[in-house]
């Protein structure tokens, strides 16, 4: 729900399109041998339709490529090389990358704020898509059957790492509203999907518009609370999760509930809800869910023995839960342990490409510095910039993950401008960060500064905030000011990057 949630799903492309009205205007229909795709909406297939599947292409195929990609891109796409983009584009990273690696960030950023855990019943969405366009077919005019195929293309999206899974959710929720214009089911689907591609504006508007129908829609109040945090209007989230809280509480409320608190630098209170909500929950999907939220915040206060625990038991609930497996691997790299971190996150990435696990596994690989760690570390900086393009062809605002990409391992201009639309967008504590530091590689550290500050001024407890102000600070002659904040990152969590802490100590035996 955050970036905490590592944003969006990627990895995919298809020769999907969508209209300027959202509908598919041409069809992809099979993906893993499953048919997907919305039938009957934007083609001549008659209401309902499943048209036959067609088969996957083939690493030998043409990769078909999103029409604004810029040149750049595709040259370093090819650097990285066309099989490998290829094989992560049309299985949505079930291919690994390299050794043996499966990726799904999470960050906290792993996990997708726009749709709930266990939102769907059966907990595999891709076995939920395959019954309910059974239904569908037979009973195309259901509109509660559409907005739920909506909301699973949508959490297929997250847990596959496939964002062209989003204009094919956009298609369902239009046609769930065509049938039933006051659908809050729908209405609430349509804030999960603008959520989903960054849009949190939209996110709002629909959130409000199904509450409107449903004042008790436990999916619009999370998408609200959700919307809120990521507009940076923590004050008026607050309160939209103590609506959600005195109306639908449970454990999706729950952890946006300890969220933000956390923002608020009051980790005892997030701490407390999610254990709540730990003990509250009865499903594999939420134990993991709840579980591994309660490791990444054990994660950000340096105490990786409990972080370790609180993904161990996540992984007992479910063996292959992404933002579990990719935060036991951040856990074990700041614990020392980097084999097994570089095994985890590559196992990871082959599952879920997204910016945030490539670039710490690339990150991982330069720490280690080994016989052709140099160039496996590019190729995955490389991946990042052509999921990207992806996400862009698929209606994904992308502009944090490239701005926090880009600034260290990328071009450092496209990173500025990026850093600097996100922030007219939205002001958070994570645009604040991304813009300070984009600007502090630009040489623009007196105007850095500000932004530097305003990242640690709600009191959220998070060391690469406050080693990027203590580098900043350093820039701008606030000699002792920059230690301290140098110091403080360290204490906090000294693993907190593989290359951002030593780059830290470093600094910090230089300005003795």
């Amino acid at each position: 729900m955050t970036p905490r949630v590592n944003e969006t799903a990627s990895g995919g492309t298809t020769e999907e399109t969508t209209s300027d009205k959202g509908e598919l205007t041409t069809e992809e229909v099979e993906r893993d041998g499953a048919p997907l795709a919305v039938e009957g909406v934007g083609t001549d297939e008659a209401p309902g339709s499943i048209p036959p599947a067609e088969p996957s292409p083939t690493a030998q195929d043409t990769p078909a490529r999103p029409a604004d990609a810029p040149r750049r891109t595709r040259r370093i796409a090819e650097r990285a090389g066309i099989a490998v983009l290829l094989a992560i584009a049309v299985t949505g990273g079930a291919i690994a990358v390299g050794a043996t690696r499966d990726k799904a960030p999470v960050a906290a950023m792993a996990v997708s704020a726009a749709v709930d855990p266990g939102a769907l019943a059966s907990g595999n969405p891709d076995a939920a898509i395959a019954a309910l366009q059974a239904h569908l077919k037979a009973q195309p005019r259901d509109s509660d059957g559409w907005a739920t195929l909506g909301l699973a293309y949508v959490e297929q999206a997250r847990t596959k790492g496939d964002p062209a899974r989003y204009p094919q959710a956009q298609a369902a929720l239009k046609r769930a509203l065509s049938l039933s214009p006051h659908s809050d089911q729908a209405l609430a689907g349509q804030a999960a999907l603008a959520a989903a591609r960054h849009d949190f504006k939209g996110a709002l508007t629909n959130a409000d518009r199904a509450l409107a129908e449903n004042p008790y829609s436990e999916r619009a109040l999370s998408s609200r609370i959700d919307a809120l945090v990521e507009l940076g209007r923590y004050d008026e989230a607050s309160r939209a999760a103590d609506t959600a809280d005195a109306r639908k509480p449970g454990v999706p409320v729950f952890t946006r509930y300890a969220y933000v608190r956390e923002l608020r630098g009051d980790v005892p209170a997030a701490r407390r809800v999610l254990e709540q909500a730990l003990g509250a929950a009865t499903s594999k999907g939420d134990i993991a869910y709840v579980a591994a939220q309660l490791g990444q915040l054990a994660w950000n206060q340096g105490d990786y023995k409990s972080a370790l625990t609180y993904y161990a038991r996540a992984l007992a609930a479910d063996e292959n839960y992404l933002p579990a497996l990719e935060g036991r691997a951040r856990a074990q790299a700041a614990s020392g342990n980097r084999a097994a971190a570089i095994k985890g996150i590559e196992l990871v990435v082959s599952r879920y490409p997204l910016p945030g696990p490539l670039v710490e596994l690339g990150e991982l690989y330069e720490a280690r510095g080994g016989a052709g760690d140099r160039e496996r570390a590019h190729e995955q900086y490389a991946l990042v910039e052509a999921w990207i393009a992806i996400a862009h062809a698929n209606g994904v605002d992308a502009d944090l993950d490239t701005a926090l990409a880009a600034a260290d391992h990328g071009d450092r201009k496209a990173a500025l401008r990026a850093a600097r639309a996100e922030w007219d967008r939205r002001h958070t504590v994570h645009t604040a960060d991304a813009l300070a530091w984009a600007l502090h590689v630009n040489g623009q550290d007196r105007e850095a500064l500000s932004y530097a500050r305003r990242a640690t001024a709600t009191g959220y407890r998070n060391a690469l905030f406050r080693y990027h102000l203590g580098v900043i600070e350093l820039a701008t002659g606030h000699k002792s000011e920059g230690r301290a904040s140098l110091e403080s990152a360290l204490k906090l969590n000294p693993g907190f990057s593989p290359l951002g802490a030593a780059t830290a100590r470093k600094a910090l035996e230089d300005t003795k």
